[in-house]
């Protein structure tokens, strides 16, 4: 069973950088599509970010073009968020979830990223 454990959360200050960490456990990522996820309070959770299994192909969402990018490092298990130009709507707690078909089965518990002076 494939488990995902994300890290790399924190306060962060308006304008700064975090990466987060979506990394695997009890299988190898070699064959998933990751995708990082967000969700603020009271919103809905909203895709941020995905990268397919050989990483050649990656997809943002418009409010995080230009400053998020996603990377991953198969011979780690592990996938990367970096997040620069950060802004108060980007505080949310943010997923990483896997997936081999279209649906994402496999999800990690989360990490808050906060953006605030």
């Amino acid at each position: 069973q494939l488990q995902l454990v994300e890290s790399g959360g924190g306060l962060v200050q308006p304008g700064g950088s975090t990466r987060l960490s979506c990394a695997a456990s009890g299988g190898t990522l070699d064959y998933y599509a990751i995708g990082w996820f967000r969700q603020a309070p009271g919103k809905e959770r909203e895709g941020v970010s995905c990268i397919n299994f050989h990483g050649y192909s990656k997809n943002y969402a418009d409010s995080v073009k230009g400053r998020f990018t996603i990377s991953r490092d198969n011979a780690k298990n592990t996938v990367y968020l970096q997040m620069n130009s950060l802004k108060p709507e980007d505080t949310a707690v943010y997923y990483c979830a896997g997936r081999l078909g279209y649906e994402y089965h496999y999800w990690g518990q989360g990490t808050q990223v906060t953006v605030s002076s």
